[in-house]
């Protein structure tokens, strides 16, 4: 795509979409959505374009069997742990301790079905 021009978009913090025009400078971008349409549509519909969608199939009853109902209550503890240990969970960023917890419910439940 060597002869494919870059376009360049800037967002104003009222949401404005702003394109980069050939001269470098910068306009509001026309929006193609129809927005009063998209308002006075109905559940019903909504539903009925959902389910017509092949991109996105319908999530039914058989979708949701196993999950639960409500995730177990969490509980804030202290807990020492050894600093590699701690450094190993901590080097993927964020959601270390939800990491933690995942390896930690996965050996409680490999636990229960070996007695």
């Amino acid at each position: 795509m060597a002869n494919a021009s870059e376009i360049v978009f800037t967002r104003l913090s009222d949401g404005t979409l702003l394109g980069r025009q050939p001269d470098g400078s910068y306009r509001p971008v026309a929006s193609q959505s129809d927005r009063a349409k998209l308002a006075a549509l109905t559940e019903a519909d909504i539903e009925t374009l959902a389910a017509t969608d092949p991109d996105h199939p319908g999530l039914d009853d058989a979708f949701w069997e196993g999950v639960p109902a409500a995730p177990p209550a969490k509980e804030a503890i202290s807990i020492k742990l050894d600093s590699d240990v701690l450094q190993f969970f901590r080097k993927d960023g964020r959601g270390y301790q939800t990491r933690i917890n995942a390896i930690l419910r996965h050996y409680m439940q490999a636990s229960d079905k070996t007695g």
